[in-house]
């Protein structure tokens, strides 16, 4: 079977979903560090269930990921990229796997209700614990930044084959087709051939 061009559609439709909820997290995670006003509540009362709802649609998605072929990467790509773009992806998925995971163990080790609603709390996975409280807090943190700087790896790359390169990459994860160039049509000399009518000329022989 041939390998397709673009990613499914449903891949495509998580990926740019995904790709707002996660900026959203950044933001939010951001903000609930430099403040100590009221609004860190707020924050961490949306933090919770971003973080769940990134974590579900991450195992839809390696589903989807595992379900669909993805299109290959060029063949004139070097091998180092091909492999680092490969890595990173799945890395990204270890990040969203991984940063959900751990903050749920860090509430739950330090007491913390997850509460993802008014009404709806999830269960704790790790015990009480200080030491290990702090421990999966400071793991968070520099999970976090390791986040932040893998998708600013992501978005360069995107925006390298988008604008350099100019390769199907990009277009297969958003308008869902490569750009193409329709081919030139080889030229023809035509001449009329006795009966008037137009006919291919050969060159003459040697």
């Amino acid at each position: 079977m041939n390998a397709p061009q673009a990613f499914h559609p449903l891949a495509r439709l998580l990926h740019w979903t995904m790709a707002l909820l996660i900026l959203a997290m950044l933001f939010v995670g951001v903000g609930m560090v430099t403040t100590v006003s009221e609004k860190h509540q707020w924050l961490l009362a949306l933090h919770r269930p971003l973080g769940a709802a990134i974590f579900v649609l991450a195992l839809i998605r390696i589903g989807v990921r595992l379900r669909f072929k993805p299109p290959a990467l060029p063949a004139d790509m070097p091998a180092l990229m091909q492999f680092v773009a490969h890595a990173s992806h799945w890395v990204l998925y270890g990040l969203m796997l991984a940063m959900p995971l751990i903050g749920w163990a860090m509430l739950s080790a330090g007491g913390y209700p997850i509460m993802l609603g008014h009404a709806w709390h999830l269960p704790p996975i790790a015990p009480a614990n200080g030491v290990l409280f702090a421990w999966l807090r400071e793991a968070h943190g520099y999970l976090a930044y390791l986040f932040f700087l893998t998708i600013l790896g992501h978005m360069g790359a995107a925006l390298f084959h988008a604008l350099i390169r100019r390769d199907e990459v990009f277009p297969s994860m958003t308008v869902g087709f490569p750009h193409q160039d329709a081919p030139a049509e080889p030229s023809r000399n035509i001449a009329p051939d006795e009966s008037g009518r137009a006919a291919e000329a050969t060159p003459p022989s040697a």
